[in-house]
C-alpha cells in the first residue's frame, strides 16, 4: 500500500453533477482543483451505472425558457450532439470530457473518502484534510487544501467534519410550511432501480429467479402503469427505503428493488396479459440512485415559501423550476400516486447562504445536500438544477481565495461580485443584470445592420400559406415581450360564420413568469365569416418596466387561428387546459402553470402582428446584462441573412485596450434536453444558435480580424485577443450563417478588459 499527500486551492468531493459543475468551475478561474469520486465513472445518478435522465428546471417543457445555461447547458448541448439517442455510456464520456479537458483540474475516480481531519469547537469548525482509497491502485491519499465542497450527495464530508445537518422532514411550525407534517417525523424519499430491455426479433424466454417478488402480493399492479414496451425512465416509481435508513439500510433497499424489477419483469413476460415475447432483460442496476438523506444547514434554509412565492434573493446564485416533488415513505407498495407535485409559476431562485456551512468556515456544498426543507428540497434535488448550484459554489470557492474570506464574509462582503462572475461566465441566474465594470460594451454605443422592429409569427405573407388551421376550441394564449408598449395585435383567422372574438391583454406578474396573472385590458372584435381573415384587436399594454404579455383568445369553435413555425424570438403559445403526461403522478393544479401549458402547441404560433414597432430586439439588447428571458427576450435577432451577413458593433468614445471577447448566442432555453431516453429532440444542433462569425476591431481607421470561427454549436463564446493587439476605437460582431434559423440572434456581445 501507498500513501500520498495532495495539495490543492480546493477539494471537491462528488463526482455527480454538482461536483462536476463545481470542480471545473474552479478550475476554469484558474484554481488548482481536484475531483474526487467514489465511482469508475462521473455523473452520479445520471451515469451509466444508475441511469437517471437529468431532469432540471425545464420540468420536462412545463416550465417556459427555463434550461440551464453555464456547464450544465454545454453538456446538454454536447450530448444532443453526440448522443441524440440518448445512450447512458456516451453521455458518461461528455460528462469525463467536461472534467478532463480542464488543465487546472486533477481528477480521483475509484477513491473513497472514508476520513476527515477539523479542528475547533462545534460552532466554528474547520477542515484540514480529508482522505481517501483508492481500490484497485491501493493508494492511500491525503488531501489539503484551503477549501472543500461537499457534493457527495449524502453530505459524508459534512458528517464526517461534524457540519450540522437535518435527517428527514421537519414539522409544519418549524418553517410554517403547509405541506410539511404536524409533526416531524425520520421518513425520506426512496432509493430507485432502473433496467432496460431489449426487442431481439425473435421469442425469448424468462424464468424467474427465486429472488424475484410475485407482486401480484403487492398493491403494485393495481395502483401503477406497467407496459411492455417501457423501460428505463418510465420506472422512476420503483422506489422503496423512505421508511428505513437511506445510507444504513442500503443493501437491503437494493436487494428489494432488485426482487421487485424482477417481479415485474416475470409479470410482463409470463402473465400473458402483454405482447412481450421477444423481449430481454439487457440491464438492470445494481447500485441505488438515492434522493434524499442529510442536509446542511446554511445560513439560509430554502423554504416552501421560498420556491412557490419565488422568493427573489440579493445572493441569488441559481435558479430551479422542477416541481416541490414529494413521494410516498411507503414507495412503490403505496396505494396512493408515486408522487404529488406542486409547480411555482415560473423560476424560483436559490440562495449562496444556502451553499455553505453555517458552522464548519471552510465547507461549501452543492447537490441534494444544501440547505433546504425536506419540502423545497423536493423542489431543489434534480440533477440540473444540482449543477447549477455546483456552478456557483465552485465560483464562491474561488472568490473566497481571491479575497481571504470564509463563504459567509464573501456572502456579506462580495455576494454582488459573486454573481457577476457567474453572470459573466453564462451561469444559470434569473434577474440579474450585468453591471460588471470590466465589460467595455456597456459603455459603448451599440448599432447593428438590422433588426426586427415588429413581434410577429408568419406575418409577411398576405394570406395564411403553409400555416395549419387550428379550431379555437380552447382559450390560447400568444406570449408577446413589451418594449415599451403594445397598442394592437392583428390576427388571421378563419371564421365559419359571422361571429366575435374576445381578445384580453394579461400580465405576468413576475418578469421571469409566462402565465396570465393579472388582466389588463379586454375588447370583444367583430370577425367576419371567410377562410382568411385579418382582424385587429386593442391590447392595450405600457408596462414601466420591459415585459411579458399574454395576449389571451378566448375559445370559440366558429374561429380558427392559422399556426406557423418557426416561433419568432421571445414568442410562445399557451393552451387553458390542465396538462399532465404521467398517470403515476397527482399534479396539483393550483397554480397557473399546470393550467397554461406551453407542450400543446410548443414551437408554433398563432400568425399574429404586434403593433407598434418594439425595442424588445433591438441591437442594445445584446449589452443590456441579462442573459436570459426576463421580461423578454434579451437579445438581439437580425433581419433575415438571406440578405448577405448581419453585424452588431460597438463603438466607443475614446481607444479602448481588452483582454477577451464574450460572446453568447441564443440556443432556444425553451426547449428542453435531456441526456438519456425519456423525450426526444429532433434538432442534433440548436438551429437558433450561430454558425459562422468573425470578430473586428477597428485600430487607426482599419478594421482587424482577431476571431473567425466556422461550424459553431456551442452558445457561450470566450475569444482572447492578441497581447500585442493594442487599442482600438470599435468592435464589431460579423454573422455569416447560423445553424438553421433565418436571423442572427446575440444575447451577449461581451469586451472584457
Amino acid at each position: 500500500m501507498r500513501t500520498q499527500t495532495v495539495e490543492a486551492d480546493i477539494i471537491v468531493v462528488g463526482g455527480g453533477l454538482a461536483g462536476v459543475s463545481a470542480a471545473v468551475a474552479a478550475a476554469r478561474l484558474g484554481r488548482r482543483t481536484v475531483l474526487i469520486n467514489n465511482r469508475p465513472v462521473l455523473g452520479g445518478n445520471s451515469s451509466s451505472e444508475v441511469r437517471v435522465w437529468v431532469c432540471g428546471a425545464t420540468a420536462h417543457g412545463n416550465q417556459r425558457w427555463a434550461r440551464e445555461t453555464g456547464i450544465m447547458g454545454e453538456m446538454f448541448l454536447e450530448n444532443q450532439f453526440r448522443n441524440p439517442e440518448g445512450n447512458p455510456v456516451y453521455w458518461d464520456d461528455v460528462v469525463l470530457d467536461t472534467v478532463r479537458r480542464e488543465p487546472n483540474l486533477t481528477l480521483f475516480l475509484n477513491t473513497d473518502v472514508s476520513e476527515a481531519e477539523a479542528t475547533g469547537p462545534d460552532h466554528d469548525r474547520r477542515i484540514i484534510s480529508v482522505t481517501g482509497w483508492t481500490m484497485g491502485s491501493e493508494i492511500r491519499t491525503i488531501f489539503r487544501a484551503p477549501v472543500f465542497l461537499d457534493c457527495t450527495g449524502d453530505g459524508l464530508i459534512g458528517r464526517l467534519v461534524g457540519a450540522r445537518h437535518r435527517l428527514g422532514k421537519e414539522s409544519r411550525a418549524e418553517f410554517d410550511e403547509e405541506w410539511a407534517p404536524e409533526e416531524p417525523i425520520r421518513e425520506f424519499l426512496g432509493s430507485t432501480l432502473l433496467f432496460y430491455t431489449k426487442d431481439l426479433g425473435h421469442p425469448v424466454k424468462f424464468v424467474a429467479p427465486e429472488s424475484a417478488k410475485d407482486i401480484s402480493t403487492t398493491p403494485i399492479p393495481a395502483t401503477r402503469i406497467i407496459r411492455s414496451g417501457d423501460s428505463g425512465a418510465h420506472y422512476w416509481w420503483i422506489e422503496w427505503g423512505g421508511q428505513l435508513d437511506i445510507v444504513d439500510d442500503n443493501e437491503r433497499i437494493r436487494d428489494e428493488l432488485r426482487s421487485v424489477i424482477l417481479g415485474i419483469w416475470d409479470h410482463i413476460k409470463n402473465s400473458g396479459e402483454f405482447d412481450a415475447d421477444n423481449l430481454t432483460l439487457e440491464w438492470i442496476g445494481n447500485l441505488p440512485g438515492k434522493r434524499e438523506y442529510r442536509r446542511f444547514v446554511g445560513d439560509h434554509t430554502l423554504r416552501q415559501q421560498d420556491v412557490l412565492d419565488q422568493v427573489e434573493f440579493d445572493d441569488g446564485v441559481a435558479f430551479g423550476g422542477w416541481s416541490i416533488d414529494l413521494h410516498p415513505a411507503e414507495g412503490m407498495y403505496a396505494t396512493g400516486a408515486g408522487a404529488v407535485q406542486r409547480f411555482s409559476d415560473g423560476l424560483f431562485e436559490i440562495p449562496f447562504r444556502s451553499l455553505y456551512s453555517a458552522n464548519v468556515s471552510n465547507l461549501l456544498m452543492a447537490g441534494r445536500n444544501i440547505s433546504a426543507t425536506h419540502i423545497a428540497f423536493g423542489a431543489a434535488r434534480v440533477m440540473a438544477t444540482c449543477a447549477a448550484m455546483g456552478e456557483a459554489a465552485g465560483t464562491a470557492a474561488s472568490l473566497c481565495l481571491d479575497h481571504g474570506e470564509t463563504p459567509r464574509e464573501l456572502y456579506e462582503n462580495h455576494r454582488c461580485e459573486l454573481r457577476q462572475a457567474l453572470l459573466r461566465s453564462d451561469s444559470s441566474l434569473i434577474g440579474v443584470a450585468n453591471e460588471d465594470p470590466r465589460d467595455l460594451a456597456r459603455t459603448a454605443a451599440v448599432s447593428a445592420s438590422g433588426w426586427q422592429r415588429t413581434i410577429a409569427a408568419g406575418a409577411d405573407a398576405a394570406g395564411a400559406g403553409d400555416a395549419a388551421p387550428h379550431v379555437l376550441a380552447e382559450d390560447l394564449g400568444i406570449v408577446v415581450p413589451v418594449h415599451p408598449l403594445l397598442e394592437t395585435t392583428e390576427l388571421l383567422l378563419s371564421a365559419s360564420e359571422p361571429t366575435t372574438l374576445t381578445v384580453e391583454v394579461w400580465s405576468t406578474g413576475k418578469r421571469q413568469n409566462v402565465v396570465p396573472a393579472h388582466l389588463e385590458h379586454s375588447a370583444t372584435i367583430d370577425v367576419p365569416a371567410g377562410d382568411v381573415t385579418w382582424v385587429s384587436a386593442p391590447t392595450p399594454f405600457a408596462p414601466e418596466a420591459p415585459q411579458n404579455a399574454i395576449v389571451v383568445l378566448r375559445a370559440n369553435p366558429s374561429l380558427s387561428v392559422h399556426l406557423t413555425s418557426p416561433l419568432p424570438a421571445g414568442v410562445l403559445t399557451l393552451v387553458h387546459r390542465v396538462d399532465n403526461d404521467d398517470e403515476n403522478v397527482e399534479i396539483s393544479d393550483d397554480g397557473l402553470l399546470v393550467k397554461w401549458p406551453t407542450k400543446p402547441l410548443r414551437g408554433r404560433a398563432p400568425m399574429f402582428r404586434a403593433l407598434p414597432v418594439s425595442e424588445a430586439l433591438a441591437p442594445e439588447r445584446a449589452v443590456s446584462g441579462y442573459n436570459r428571458p426576463f421580461g423578454g427576450p434579451n437579445m438581439w435577432a437580425s433581419g433575415p441573412l438571406s440578405g448577405g451577413p448581419a453585424w452588431l458593433r460597438l463603438d466607443w468614445d475614446a481607444p479602448v485596450t481588452a483582454r477577451e471577447v464574450r460572446l453568447v448566442f441564443d440556443d432556444d432555453v425553451d426547449v428542453s434536453l435531456i441526456t438519456l431516453h425519456h423525450h426526444r429532440t429532433p434538432d442534433e444542433i440548436m438551429p437558433q444558435l450561430v454558425r459562422d462569425y468573425r470578430v473586428e476591431v477597428l485600430v487607426d481607421g482599419t478594421w482587424v480580424t482577431v476571431v473567425a470561427e466556422q461550424g459553431n454549436r456551442l452558445r457561450h463564446r470566450v475569444h482572447p485577443l492578441p497581447a500585442d493587439l493594442g487599442a482600438f476605437t470599435a468592435a464589431r460582431l460579423v454573422i455569416e450563417a447560423t445553424n438553421g434559423a433565418a436571423e442572427a440572434r446575440v444575447i451577449a456581445f461581451r469586451v472584457q478588459s
